[in-house]
């Protein structure tokens, strides 16, 4: 049986960081490459939440993908298989599964991380992650009906 309320919690996080990630928008790319703690702190909320989206996927996998078969090989297909749990639509699971490739990166290479790719990111994973929080409370909805 899923556990909506961590999903739930898990959610409320994704959304509060989403909200903190908002203000690294103000800043220029120079200004956020040339301050270590601002850099540090967006690679950490980036790294959250994706790490929070790929826990809410494999939870979901582990109650509903024996079903289907599903075991996922690595974080990025954690997101795959909910396009074939039919969770998130098949571009956009594409697009966001891309954001666990990037996660690996902040956690393995972070000395060798492009500064501007990590700076550019941070509109695109507010975009992804809001519409993957409602495609998740969508699906949440519908499993109670």
């Amino acid at each position: 049986m899923l556990n909506a309320k961590l999903i739930k919690q898990k959610i409320d996080l994704i959304q509060t960081d989403l909200e903190r990630l908002i203000e690294f928008k103000q800043f220029t790319f120079d200004e956020m490459a040339q301050d270590y703690i601002n850099y540090t702190a967006l690679k950490n909320f980036l790294m959250e939440i994706i790490g929070r989206g790929i826990d809410i996927n494999e939870h979901i996998i582990a109650k509903l993908g024996k079903e289907h078969n599903l075991s996922p090989k690595d974080y990025r297909e954690t997101f795959l298989q909910l396009k074939e749990l039919k969770i998130l639509p098949a571009d956009f699971a594409k697009k966001i599964a891309n954001s666990a490739g990037f996660r690996n990166a902040i956690v393995h290479e972070y000395n060798n991380l492009d500064k501007n790719i990590v700076y550019k990111t941070v509109g695109e994973a507010i975009k992804q992650y809001n519409d993957y929080c409602n495609y998740i409370l969508e699906f949440l909805e519908s499993e109670k009906k």
